[in-house]
């Protein structure tokens, strides 16, 4: 049996998330800045995480999941154990209608089975 690895927390998003998560100790981030082009930075963090072996959680702001929407859902068919790409709802609210089925949708599709919280 393979000895347990710590695994990095790693956040990509705006600065209020990442400000918030730091308080938090999660110690990688990336944040995108308003000037930038989004749509590119987004993806390039996200593709420098995923090609990172010392990542295994990526949280990354539910806005900003349309820019990589190609490579989430590539990540999440692969059905690999790491990394899991967690979407986090912006402070203006989140675009699912029930965001508790959503994550329970989420861990049963991810684990194979419903966990009630």
């Amino acid at each position: 049996m393979m000895p347990p690895r710590q695994l990095d927390v790693v956040v990509i998003g705006d600065e209020d998330l990442v400000s918030g998560l730091r308080l938090a100790g999660v110690s990688r981030y990336h944040v995108v800045t308003e000037e930038s082009d989004a749509g590119e930075e987004v993806r390039k963090a996200l593709t420098g995480y995923l090609d990172d072996p010392n990542v295994g959680t990526i949280l990354i702001l539910e806005d900003y999941v349309e820019y990589a929407g190609e490579l989430v859902t590539r990540v999440r068919r692969s059905k690999q154990v790491t990394p899991v790409i967690i979407e986090v709802p912006s402070k203006s609210g989140t675009t699912y209608g029930d965001v508790r089925e959503y994550y329970k949708a989420f861990v049963r599709e991810s684990i194979g089975f419903d966990i009630e919280i």
